[in-house]
């Protein structure tokens, strides 16, 4: 049920492309895009999609949204301009240099557009309201002869048929290279644009759409349209709300949505050179405000102050640099402060004296240190949370706080669910430190995906799979043994199973 098509994120793109490369290297970069969206759509990657975090996706998003509206200003006013610049500020700057040469028609045909638009859902929500402000200012402007830009004056006959399919010329290695940044960053907004405008559809219809196979028809898509001389396409959110609000449940929907533009372009192309160059300003500034989700941007802007970092960077990046850097940088901060999160969740310290009392270890806790006795020269040291190097720093400074090296140190591992290289080397250069001070290092608690790890570099090998268990009490069995000292009657003599996979 979802609708395919142009959408209003790809304007600053296509137009970035267009002023540097010519129509010509923006047909190669969709051509680009669809392969990779395929690409991706058959390498599974469309549930990758999900974990772009949610200020990125909202800063690009409101980025766009004011770029456009600014684009929108000199159309809305009837401003005297030969050319707009391309740099958002210069663009500022020039509007307000051309303000004597405001146009009152056309000022009055923009703010028409926009009452019609706003107000036109009250009546009814089967016909579209920009469809009724274009038809009613377009017939306005035409019957008065008001001095109002039209399509026509502006850019000449529009077409009434496609055009020949055929191939843009082939590129260069040079040219290639140049594109492929713009053709990834079509193709990831592309597929961000589509999987978002089905789950949309998801939660209206309670469907559930494939996201793979979304991406793959998406890249379809993207080398079908400039063969026609088109432009990208992704999922629309507005256009497949409107289809489902209507009655919309079936790709049959998507299928008459095009053949009708098909047929106004065949039939009443020559018509759309009426159109006022005001009309299609207000109704793309409509755009821009739905597309812009100004509710959701303030409410990010009183979240945790690394979400309104990642926000605002993106969203200023969008607007005064470009999409791609902004979506390269918004990832890059989300990525460092999701990793500073998880270093400052990860816990690590010595519990056997500091936390023994600790109200985290209860008396209900079977696993707990409470009641267990733990003989003199052992010490237990506990990591609570991802191993993985954000935390590695925190893991070498508690270790460095012993002053005396202990003749046995337990690594307790029971929450540590994860480990990567730089946890390893740590633990490394651990159990070096540990053999030159005469320590012995005993492992408990050892989760699957660690010990694989270890057993992967030779870590197990090294530290010997003897001093390896499941659980605390196996665990101090074995520093009994290796301390020479009788453990208590009422605690387990026996080191038990070593690296049981049943971790405790």
């Amino acid at each position: 049920m979802q609708i395919g098509g142009p959408t209003g994120a790809f304007i600053v793109i296509v137009y970035e492309i267009i002023q540097e490369f010519g129509y010509d290297g923006l047909a190669i970069a969709t051509l680009m895009a669809g392969a990779l969206l395929i690409l991706m759509g058959l390498a599974r990657l469309g549930g990758v999609i999900k974990f772009i975090p949610y200020p990125v996706t909202v800063g690009f998003t409101s980025g766009i949204a004011l770029i456009i509206f600014i684009g929108q200003i000199r159309d809305l006013l009837g401003l005297e301009m030969a050319q707009i610049p391309s740099e958002f500020l210069e663009k500022i700057s020039v509007y307000a240099s051309q303000l004597h040469s405001l146009s009152v028609p056309a000022t009055l045909i923009s703010l028409l557009t926009l009452l019609i638009i706003f107000g036109w859902p009250r009546l009814t929500h089967r016909v579209p309201g920009s469809l009724i402000a274009i038809l009613v200012t377009t017939a306005l402007v035409a019957l008065l002869d008001l001095p109002v830009a039209t399509i026509g004056s502006r850019f000449g006959a529009i077409p009434s048929s496609l055009p020949v399919p055929h191939l843009p010329p082939l590129p260069n290695w040079d040219q290639l290279t140049q594109l492929f940044s713009p053709a990834l960053t079509i193709a990831i907004l592309a597929g961000i644009e589509s999987l978002l405008s089905a789950v949309v559809a998801d939660g209206m219809t309670e469907g559930r759409h494939r996201s793979n196979m979304e991406l793959v028809a998406q890249g379809v898509a993207n080398l079908a349209s400039p063969l026609f001389g088109g432009i990208p396409a992704t999922g629309a959110i507005a256009r497949t709300a409107t289809n489902i609000k209507n009655g919309g449940r079936t790709p049959i929907a998507g299928m008459v949505h095009a053949i009708t533009l098909l047929l106004i372009l065949l039939f009443f192309g020559k018509w759309a050179v009426l159109i006022p160059m005001p009309t299609l300003a207000g109704i793309l500034v409509v755009v821009a405000w739905n597309m812009s989700e100004a509710h959701l941007f303030l409410k990010l802007l009183k979240g945790p102050r690394g979400d309104v970092l990642v926000l605002l960077s993106t969203f200023g990046l969008t607007v005064l640099i470009d999409l791609t850097v902004a979506i390269q940088v918004g990832m890059v901060l989300a990525a460092f402060l999701f990793m500073q999160r998880m270093a400052e969740v990860t816990q690590v310290g010595f519990i056997t004296r500091e936390l023994r009392d600790d109200e985290d270890e209860r008396e209900d806790d079977p696993k707990g240190l409470q009641g267990r006795s733990i003989p003199s020269g052992v010490e237990v040291f506990e990591i609570n949370g991802p191993f993985f190097f954000g935390a590695a720093d925190k893991f070498k400074n508690a270790l460095s706080r012993v002053s005396t090296p202990p003749q046995v140190l337990i690594l307790r591992m029971r929450h540590a669910l994860t480990l990567d290289a730089t946890a390893l080397q740590a633990l490394e250069n651990v159990l070096d430190r540990s053999k030159r001070n005469g320590t012995q290092l005993v492992l408990s608690g050892v989760h699957t995906q660690p010990l694989e790890v270890m057993e992967r570099a030779g870590f197990i090998k090294a530290i010997g799979a003897e001093n390896v268990f499941a659980d605390i009490d196996t665990s101090l069995a074995r520093a009994y043994e290796i301390v020479g000292i009788a453990p208590p009657a009422n605690q387990s003599t026996m080191p038990g199973d070593k690296t049981n996979s049943a971790v405790n």
